[in-house]
């Protein structure tokens, strides 16, 4: 092997190199500034609604107090090892999920058409999302009612929701022009925002869970 191909070689895994540092030093500082943000709220805000809607909250109660809720609350084993696949399920979804949006706001993979980083990554995403939903609604069927009462898991909601708005324009308006920039290495500003708006959004998720969790 020839010493150019060998400096070209050692050039372009430098360059990827760098790329995968710039996007994880880029996903940390926005990690960071949501959970800043997302702490100041959960300071700012009373953690119990004070002013329950009664029909929804009797509706969870009564799916806290059937024998269901009951079990996986006041079990040994069932509700950690839940706890577990819901953790291991947020890894696959939105841990995988961000190298994508990492790619899309152009700080990784630069050297990679996005739509081939969208079907590595899709793939284990959505089997994430499906354990991480499963599992999420059976930990919710054992804490129905304290749940209810408490502002972060409706702040949890609300950010769920908007994420979900945001992967569905991108995947029914934005991905359908991606041939016109599917190799660039910072794609259009609509990608772009995409990309940022995931980030957030499931970061804020996760830490509104934590909060929610500390505040019950």
């Amino acid at each position: 092997m020839s010493s150019d191909v060998i400096h070209v070689a050692a050039t372009r895994t430098s360059g990827n190199g760098r790329r995968v540092r710039n996007g994880l030093i880029a996903g940390t500082i926005i990690s960071t500034l949501v959970s800043a943000i997302v702490w100041f709220l959960s300071v700012a805000i009373p953690s119990k609604t004070g002013s329950p809607f009664a029909p929804v909250r009797d509706l969870c109660a009564w799916i806290a107090g059937s024998s269901v809720g009951r079990g996986i609350l006041e079990s040994v084993y069932v509700f950690p090892i839940i706890e577990g696949f819901h953790l291991l399920g947020i890894a696959l979804s939105v841990g995988v999920l961000c190298w994508l949006d990492l790619r899309l706001i152009g700080l990784a993979f630069t050297d990679q058409p996005v739509s081939k980083v969208w079907k590595q990554v899709i793939p284990v995403a959505g089997i994430g999302f499906v354990l991480m939903f499963i599992t999420g609604g059976l930990l919710f069927w054992a804490e129905a009612i304290t749940a209810y009462d408490s502002v972060h898991f409706w702040i949890k909601l609300a950010l769920i929701f908007l994420a979900g708005i945001n992967a569905l324009y991108f995947e029914f308006v934005t991905h359908h022009g991606i041939a016109a920039w599917d190799t660039d290495p910072v794609p259009p500003t609509n990608a772009r925002i995409a990309g940022l708006l995931s980030l957030v959004f499931w970061t804020a998720v996760i830490i509104t869970g934590r909060t929610m969790a500390y505040s019950f």
